[in-house]
């Protein structure tokens, strides 16, 4: 694969833009003739998928993961043991399904995150109103350690 201009990458995240669902455009299914190269690559195209994409150099440091990082990763793990979900599973919907403007907002373990809580409501493990309860619980009890 070449690497892609920067003209093309502009089109290409514009034409991404065009059908992310809060930017959403009525448009109907196109007829293969109706499909150009800029719209097919927008359609097959991941957010993640940034190989051979012009970016600025970038420096690698060594990081400490957090606590909530661990905790994290631990969670996931326990999740995939247990059968709730598979890797491929998982890495699909923290990378792909979310779009890219969240793949590109979210710190790697905050998709993490959203993407178990998302998999437990939509496998039915726990209900949404149980999810948005407990997280208003964790906030106060947050809030709480925080004034003291």
């Amino acid at each position: 694969m070449s690497s892609s201009t920067r003209e093309e990458v502009h089109r290409h995240i514009q034409t991404v833009g065009l059908m992310q669902p809060a930017l959403h455009r009525q448009t109907h299914a196109p007829a293969p003739d109706e499909i150009d190269h800029t719209l097919f690559r927008a359609y097959t195209r991941s957010s993640h998928d940034v190989g051979g994409e012009p970016d600025v150099p970038m420096r690698w440091e060594e990081k400490e993961e957090e606590q909530w990082e661990l905790n994290t990763f631990a969670t996931c793990e326990c999740l995939a043991w247990r059968g709730v979900w598979n890797a491929e599973e998982r890495r699909r919907r923290q990378n792909v399904d979310l779009g890219q403007t969240i793949y590109l907002g979210m710190p790697y373990y905050g998709r993490w995150l959203m993407t178990a809580a998302r998999i437990l409501v939509d496998k039915q493990y726990v209900k949404l109103t149980e999810l948005i309860d407990k997280i208003d619980e964790v906030k106060k009890r947050h809030e709480q350690s925080a004034s003291r």
